[in-house]
């Protein structure tokens, strides 16, 4: 049996080009949930994009439905895929690669394995999974869902929720406060870079970042400052 909800609003270009200028890392300094098992893993190096997620359950060995739904993916979607805790079967492979870029989707967000690793690279398709896998699914017409709530990498992620990945991992944020979050973050990022600059100056990142003040208040033993 296969259940098919509607396509999710897309989050707005403006809010995307913000996100691709957000580190998921710096994220990580504001946020405890939301990330992704971090063993979900780049397959490309020095990539971040950020789109809407069009998420697929695709359960054991059948890839029917994501062969299916690839007929509605729009340019600006993350196809994020819950294999159901299949570790065995590659579900995205050469010729999903291909489809998926031809359509204009940002990425693929896999919770198990891929394959035809090389074809990503040639491709030049950004795609997240935990490793390769030779063993691939097949077309059995078991069952699958297409967006609805599904569960990757520990996460529970909506149609429609903003991903932003990039190579420390992944992290699903809600729409409603994605905005909030990334300008919380970029401001961050600007703060690390005066940081630096200071550190290059000559001042010591202890005395900068308050650690300094911390120990010495609670400090025994006879370390010579």
């Amino acid at each position: 049996m296969y259940t098919l909800e509607a396509m999710p609003r897309q989050i707005t270009p403006e809010l995307v080009t913000l996100l691709e200028r957000v580190e998921v890392a710096t994220i990580g300094h504001v946020l405890h949930s939301g990330f992704v098992d971090p063993a979900v893993r780049a397959v490309l190096p020095n990539k971040r994009v950020a789109g809407t997620a069009v998420t697929v359950r695709v359960p054991h060995a059948d890839s029917t439905l994501l062969h299916y739904i690839t007929q509605f993916v729009r340019p600006g979607d993350i196809v994020v895929i819950d294999r159901c805790g299949d570790v065995r079967h590659a579900c995205w492979g050469g010729v999903i690669t291909n489809i998926m870029k031809l359509n204009g989707v940002k990425a693929g967000v896999i919770d198990g394995v891929a394959t035809d690793f090389g074809e990503i690279a040639k491709v030049d398709m950004p795609v997240w999974c935990r490793g390769p896998s030779p063993i691939t699914t097949k077309l059995l017409n078991l069952e699958g869902q297409f967006n609805v709530p599904v569960s990757v990498g520990g996460q529970t992620v909506l149609p429609g929720d903003a991903v932003l990945c990039d190579e420390s991992g992944v992290v699903v944020l809600r729409p409603s406060e994605a905005r909030a979050i990334a300008e919380r973050a970029i401001a961050m990022q600007v703060a690390e870079l005066v940081l630096l600059e200071r550190l290059r100056k000559g001042e010591k990142l202890p005395d900068i970042s308050g650690a300094t003040a911390m120990v010495e208040g609670k400090r025994q033993g006879t370390l010579k400052i």
